[in-house]
């Protein structure tokens, strides 16, 4: 028997999205965003401002993500093509911000406790060294949205991949990060500046509820959107709604099962079960959710209908 390549007919299983210049590009708003976390934490405790104490653990969650980003480039590309996987190693980034939200969570309630215990007793808070270290977070905040931001435009500008839906979401997301640290260093500056000059010094622990308040929502949506992939959670309700109705408004098609759901950063794997008259190639019925690029691993079943117990009448 005469042996044919099945290339053609072959799955890819590397759903990483790599973007080598975002890389680097990360690698340098973490290393500035640790740096500055550890100066804004010890500084924090040595002058007594939860505030600032908050804007350095905030901080602290967006280097986790970053590092996880980094972990997530490294191991992918590592482990692309390994046959340990089903599906490749794009979620092992999911997984570890699934890891870093609990760790999270915990450090949002430790911020809670010690914001209350200031509240009820008050401490010495070093305003002026304080804020020069708030303002010194904030610069190094915007620098890093700069960096992000021009790294970001480069990517798009270029058209580094030619399928719109495979971008690299993590610069997009970075950027994000290093916006909201720069909102809460102007609110710890902010809650310094009034302790100072007005006397409020309770506005400086109410910060640091405040900040706790944002790292755990954070922390408890990445816990909700990563759980959600890792247990395999299928993609929006309205966009299967949406495959089904494109298969079934062709005639004799009739879908009697689907599953739909992520197997990377931007990718969709899909199995449909059809019920149908007069089977067609699989190139065909692949071919019908060709306006849904994010589902690039599908899998047919061809069910052929016996007319007596056909759940749709046979087209004439």
């Amino acid at each position: 028997m005469r042996a044919h390549p099945i290339d053609s007919w072959q799955h890819r299983h590397n759903f990483t999205v790599i973007e080598e210049h975002g890389e680097r590009r990360t690698w340098q708003v973490l290393v500035l965003t640790a740096l500055t976390m550890l100066v804004e934490v010890i500084a924090g405790m040595v002058y007594g401002s939860m505030a600032l104490l908050a804007d350095g653990w905030h901080m602290g969650t967006h280097v986790a993500a970053f590092t996880i980003t980094i972990v997530a480039y490294r191991y992918t590309q590592r482990h692309a093509n390994s046959s340990d996987y089903a599906f490749g190693p794009g979620k092992v980034g999911v997984l570890g911000s699934y890891a870093s939200a609990i760790v999270l969570m915990g450090v949002a309630l430790f911020m809670v406790f010690e914001s209350i215990q200031r509240l009820l007793s008050p401490q010495q808070i070093h305003f002026n060294e304080a804020m020069l270290v708030a303002a010194v977070g904030l610069a190094v905040n915007i620098a890093s949205a700069f960096l992000l931001r021009h790294s970001h435009g480069q990517h798009d500008h270029h058209g580094a991949h030619e399928d719109h839906h495979r971008h690299d979401h993590n610069l997009q997301a970075a950027y994000l990060h290093v916006l909201a640290d720069a909102m809460t260093s102007v609110l710890a500056i902010g809650a310094l500046f009034f302790g100072k000059y007005l006397g409020w010094h309770w506005l400086d622990p109410l910060i640091g509820i405040a900040g706790a308040a944002i790292i755990g929502r954070w922390a408890a949506g990445l816990l909700r959107e990563s759980g959600s992939i890792l247990l395999d959670g299928s993609i929006d309700k309205k966009v299967v709604a949406a495959i089904r109705k494109t298969i079934e408004d062709e005639p004799d098609i009739k879908i009697a099962d689907i599953h739909v759901w992520r197997v990377g950063p931007a990718d969709f794997a899909a199995i449909l079960s059809i019920v149908t008259h007069h089977p067609q190639k699989i190139a065909y019925y692949r071919g019908l959710l060709a306006d849904f690029p994010e589902i690039t691993h599908i899998t047919v079943e061809v069910n052929v209908c016996e007319e007596q117990s056909c759940p749709f009448n046979q087209p004439i």
